[in-house]
Parts: structure tokens; sequence; C-alpha cells
């Protein structure tokens, strides 16, 4: 279930493509070492993306806004483990959308919309708990900081 600028969108998703946290690395050997070794830089930028028929002028009204105006976003799913029991997730959203992709129309054809969303915020929950929680100054993990230290070094 998406909710795109507070507006559900029940029934109206096709597929939804979460942020994925991807580590920032660049490869390093210094003397002595033997291997080069990956070393993290942060983060790299977060996408978001959905798939839905046909055209939605709420949707399509959210591309273009003017700078810092970011767009929330609310994804809701129900997965169920082998044993029967049914887990919440909930993806909390913050960003804009950059494309918005109409695709092909063809005759006799469901048409399939593309939206393509940068990410600012995000935060996982599952059953309750925080997963992930990230935007430009923040990582949290499990709601624990992960670079709490650094922020507290540089006054912010």
């Amino acid at each position: 279930m998406l909710w795109a600028d507070r507006e559900s969108q029940l029934g109206q998703i096709g597929e939804i493509t979460p942020p994925v946290p991807e580590a920032k690395r660049e490869g390093m050997r210094n003397a002595g070492m033997i291997k080069e070794r990956n070393v993290h830089l942060g983060y790299n930028a977060l996408e978001f993306s959905f798939k839905m028929p046909g055209l939605d002028p709420q949707i399509l009204k959210l591309f273009g806004l003017k700078p810092g105006a970011d767009t929330p976003f609310l994804v809701t799913g129900a997965h169920v483990d082998e044993d029967g029991t049914t887990h919440s997730a909930v993806m909390s959203i913050r960003g804009k959308l950059y494309k918005p992709d109409p695709g092909t129309w063809k005759g006799g054809d469901l048409a399939a919309n593309d939206y393509a969303v940068d990410v600012n915020y995000y935060k996982l929950e599952i059953d309750g708990a925080e997963i992930y929680e990230m935007d430009d100054f923040e990582f949290k993990v499990g709601g624990v900081s992960q670079n709490a230290d650094i922020r507290s070094a540089l006054l912010i």
C-alpha cells in the first residue's frame, strides 16, 4: 500500500522498489598491505520507485516542485512467514519525484507508468521495531546512531 503526499493509492500500485541502503566504498592499499581493502566512505544516495496503471493527476503534480519541497511517501506491507505469522513492514520516505515516466501506450495493453523518487529521508520498521533510519546527516540501525560521535565532534 502506498500513500503519496498523504493521499491513499489503494488498489493503484502495481509494483514498488524500496530504497536500498548501500555503502560508498573505495579500494585502498597502503604500504605493507598484501591486498586491497575496501574503505567505507559514507553511503550512496537513495532512490525509490513505483509503477501504477493509468495517469493520476495527483501523482503527476508531485514532479517539478520547487527546491526544498520534499514529498512524504508511506509504504506499508504485510509479509507472511512459512508458519503463517504475519509481519508488518512500514517505510516512511521523504523525497522529490524526479521521473514521471508514462511508458508506452498501446491499444489493448495496460499502460504502466513508472515513477522514481530521490530519497532524502528513509525509515524502515518491521513489526513496529526500527530497522533503519537515514537522512543526509544520520544513520541509525535498530534505533542506535552509527555516527553520534562524529556529530558530537562537529557540534551538530
